[in-house]
Protein backbone atom coordinates (compact mmCIF):
# COMPACT_ATOMS: atom_id res chain seq x y z
CA UNK A 1 0.00 0.00 0.00
CA UNK A 2 1.30 3.67 -0.79
CA UNK A 3 1.34 6.22 1.87
CA UNK A 4 0.69 9.75 0.36
CA UNK A 5 0.59 12.87 2.49
CA UNK A 6 -0.91 16.11 1.65
CA UNK A 7 -0.02 19.09 3.81
CA UNK A 8 -1.88 21.63 2.72
CA UNK A 9 -3.21 25.08 5.15
CA UNK A 10 -6.71 25.60 6.04
CA UNK A 11 -9.57 23.35 5.97
CA UNK A 12 -12.04 22.39 3.43
CA UNK A 13 -15.36 24.52 4.25
CA UNK A 14 -17.75 23.87 1.63
CA UNK A 15 -19.84 20.47 2.38
CA UNK A 16 -20.09 19.67 -1.05
CA UNK A 17 -16.48 20.34 -1.52
CA UNK A 18 -15.88 17.64 1.63
CA UNK A 19 -18.27 14.93 0.21
CA UNK A 20 -16.57 15.13 -2.60
CA UNK A 21 -12.95 14.84 -1.10
CA UNK A 22 -14.31 11.60 1.03
CA UNK A 23 -15.30 10.01 -2.20
CA UNK A 24 -12.20 9.87 -3.76
CA UNK A 25 -10.51 9.16 -0.35
CA UNK A 26 -12.41 6.00 0.14
CA UNK A 27 -11.83 5.39 -3.96
CA UNK A 28 -8.38 4.95 -2.83
CA UNK A 29 -8.11 3.26 0.38
CA UNK A 30 -7.35 0.14 -1.12
CA UNK A 31 -4.64 1.95 -2.71
CA UNK A 32 -2.77 3.97 -0.84
CA UNK A 33 -3.54 5.99 2.48
CA UNK A 34 -4.13 9.59 2.67
CA UNK A 35 -2.93 11.47 5.55
CA UNK A 36 -3.97 14.93 5.39
CA UNK A 37 -1.97 17.59 7.51
CA UNK A 38 -3.40 20.86 7.99
CA UNK A 39 -1.24 23.87 8.59
CA UNK A 40 -2.84 27.27 10.05
CA UNK A 41 -0.53 29.65 7.30
CA UNK A 42 1.88 29.35 5.30
CA UNK A 43 4.61 29.86 8.36
CA UNK A 44 3.18 27.08 9.98
CA UNK A 45 3.25 25.43 6.32
CA UNK A 46 7.02 26.04 6.13
CA UNK A 47 7.93 24.69 9.49
CA UNK A 48 6.18 21.70 8.60
CA UNK A 49 7.55 21.31 5.49
CA UNK A 50 11.69 21.48 7.45
CA UNK A 51 10.49 17.89 8.69
CA UNK A 52 9.92 16.71 5.43
CA UNK A 53 13.28 15.31 3.47
CA UNK A 54 11.25 15.54 0.27
CA UNK A 55 8.13 16.63 -1.19
CA UNK A 56 6.66 17.94 -4.37
CA UNK A 57 4.58 21.32 -4.81
CA UNK A 58 1.96 21.70 -6.50
CA UNK A 59 2.44 24.98 -8.39
CA UNK A 60 1.51 27.17 -11.54
CA UNK A 61 4.16 27.03 -13.06
CA UNK A 62 5.48 23.35 -12.36
CA UNK A 63 5.88 21.31 -14.83
CA UNK A 64 2.24 20.28 -16.55
CA UNK A 65 1.67 16.30 -17.24
CA UNK A 66 -1.02 14.22 -19.12
CA UNK A 67 -3.03 12.30 -17.04
CA UNK A 68 -0.98 9.21 -18.61
CA UNK A 69 2.30 11.44 -17.76
CA UNK A 70 1.32 11.88 -13.99
CA UNK A 71 0.52 8.11 -13.44
CA UNK A 72 4.06 7.29 -15.01
CA UNK A 73 5.44 10.09 -12.77
CA UNK A 74 3.64 9.15 -9.83
CA UNK A 75 4.24 5.31 -9.82
CA UNK A 76 7.87 6.14 -10.74
CA UNK A 77 8.42 8.55 -7.67
CA UNK A 78 6.33 6.16 -5.39
CA UNK A 79 9.15 3.65 -6.07
CA UNK A 80 11.87 5.95 -6.10
CA UNK A 81 10.84 6.97 -2.37
CA UNK A 82 9.61 3.80 -0.96
CA UNK A 83 5.97 3.94 -1.85
CA UNK A 84 5.85 7.06 0.25
CA UNK A 85 4.85 10.52 -1.45
CA UNK A 86 4.07 13.96 0.37
CA UNK A 87 2.53 16.30 -1.79
CA UNK A 88 2.08 20.51 -1.12
CA UNK A 89 -1.02 22.39 -1.60
CA UNK A 90 0.10 26.27 -1.03
CA UNK A 91 -2.75 28.47 0.88
CA UNK A 92 -4.86 31.58 -0.88
CA UNK A 93 -1.58 33.20 -1.35
CA UNK A 94 0.21 30.62 -3.28
CA UNK A 95 3.85 28.76 -2.42
CA UNK A 96 6.87 31.00 -0.50
CA UNK A 97 9.57 31.34 -3.01
CA UNK A 98 11.86 29.09 -0.37
CA UNK A 99 9.10 26.46 -0.17
CA UNK A 100 8.95 26.10 -3.99
CA UNK A 101 12.78 26.04 -4.57
CA UNK A 102 13.06 23.35 -1.79
CA UNK A 103 10.28 21.20 -3.57
CA UNK A 104 11.81 18.02 -5.35
CA UNK A 105 9.33 18.69 -8.31
CA UNK A 106 7.06 21.28 -9.00
CA UNK A 107 4.21 20.42 -11.25
CA UNK A 108 0.75 21.70 -12.51
CA UNK A 109 -2.48 21.01 -12.98
CA UNK A 110 -3.27 24.46 -14.80
CA UNK A 111 -2.34 27.40 -15.62
CA UNK A 112 -5.46 28.41 -14.17
CA UNK A 113 -5.61 29.84 -10.32
CA UNK A 114 -7.77 27.42 -8.09
CA UNK A 115 -8.76 27.73 -4.67
CA UNK A 116 -6.48 25.82 -2.26
CA UNK A 117 -9.69 23.96 -1.16
CA UNK A 118 -10.86 23.06 -4.71
CA UNK A 119 -7.06 21.35 -5.44
CA UNK A 120 -7.27 19.09 -3.15
CA UNK A 121 -10.52 17.33 -5.15
CA UNK A 122 -8.04 17.75 -8.13
CA UNK A 123 -5.56 16.08 -6.55
CA UNK A 124 -6.95 13.13 -5.51
CA UNK A 125 -9.04 12.71 -8.58
CA UNK A 126 -5.84 12.65 -10.50
CA UNK A 127 -4.34 9.89 -7.52
CA UNK A 128 -7.29 7.54 -8.25
CA UNK A 129 -6.83 8.22 -11.98
CA UNK A 130 -3.24 7.39 -11.79
CA UNK A 131 -4.12 4.41 -9.90
CA UNK A 132 -6.61 3.40 -12.60
CA UNK A 133 -4.65 4.32 -15.17
CA UNK A 134 -1.60 1.89 -13.41
CA UNK A 135 -4.36 -0.66 -13.76
CA UNK A 136 -5.57 -0.44 -16.80
CA UNK A 137 -9.31 0.12 -15.86
CA UNK A 138 -12.15 2.03 -17.91
CA UNK A 139 -12.02 4.65 -15.73
CA UNK A 140 -9.70 6.94 -17.51
CA UNK A 141 -11.62 6.88 -21.26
Amino acid sequence: MFKIKIITTGKTKEAWLKEAIEEYSQRLQATASIEWVLAKNSVQLDEILKKEHSFICLDPMGKAYSSEEFSTFLFHQLIAQGARLTFVIGGPDGLSKATASKAAFLISFSRLTFTHQMIRLLLLEQLYRAVEIEKGSSYHK
